[in-house]
């Protein structure tokens, strides 16, 4: 089993996919953050260091995720709380012109190479919810988010996942606790599995 948890800034991605790496006692893969050196540079001048930020975690995402398709390092069942796919959306908010041309021929040629996962669970929140909950988490280069950029990530995952061609699992978690409250934890697991066993799209 190969899943992955995704959706915009702040909705609760690795939260989720430490429950659900727990419940199946699969590997967990999380994506590097606060390890890329530009990201903090890049919230405070967006346009001098988009390239370099998105660059990064372009190769970093790929270095991890092409390690699923080698034998013997994931023997088991794995949860991810990213989609390679993620890094073309920020890309495509981010960066311009030639930058951008570029970018899009490096991801051309990584993309092809990653695995498909079994199952992709989106996760949806309200651009409020999203500030309320990146607020609560305190990372200090994430504090002067503005909504604005929240709301057309969120349109952006909205768009890409209208035309995804694999089983996904759209999950409204604004109004879902699943860290502090069991009985929502227990709901979304409940629901991730009836759509892992379906084999098939739910909603």
């Amino acid at each position: 089993m190969y899943l992955v948890i995704e959706g915009p800034i702040g909705v609760g991605k690795t939260s989720l996919a430490r429950r659900l790496s727990a419940r199946y006692g699969a590997e967990l893969n999380l994506e590097v953050v606060e390890e890329n050196p530009f990201l903090a540079r890049f919230y405070e001048q967006p346009d001098a260091y988009a390239f370099q930020v998105q660059v990064f975690f372009l190769l970093s995402r790929f270095k991890q995720l092409s390690g699923l398709a080698q034998p013997g390092l994931f023997s088991g069942n794995v949860v991810s709380d990213y989609l390679f796919a993620k890094d073309f959306i920020f890309a495509a908010m981010n960066l311009k012109d030639a930058e951008f041309a570029l970018y899009e021929d490096l991801y051309a040629h990584l993309s092809p190479r990653l695995p498909t996962p079994d199952l992709v669970v989106y996760l949806r929140a309200d651009t409020g919810e999203l500030l309320r909950r990146i607020a609560r988490r305190g990372r200090p280069f994430e504090q002067d988010m503005q909504a604005a950029y929240l709301a057309d990530l969120t349109a952006r995952y909205d768009e890409y996942f209208r035309s995804y061609a694999h089983p996904l699992l759209t999950v409204q978690a604004g109004d879902l606790d699943f860290v502090g409250n069991p009985a929502h934890e227990e709901l979304i697991l409940a629901r991730v599995h009836t759509a892992l066993t379906a084999g098939q799209a739910a909603d």
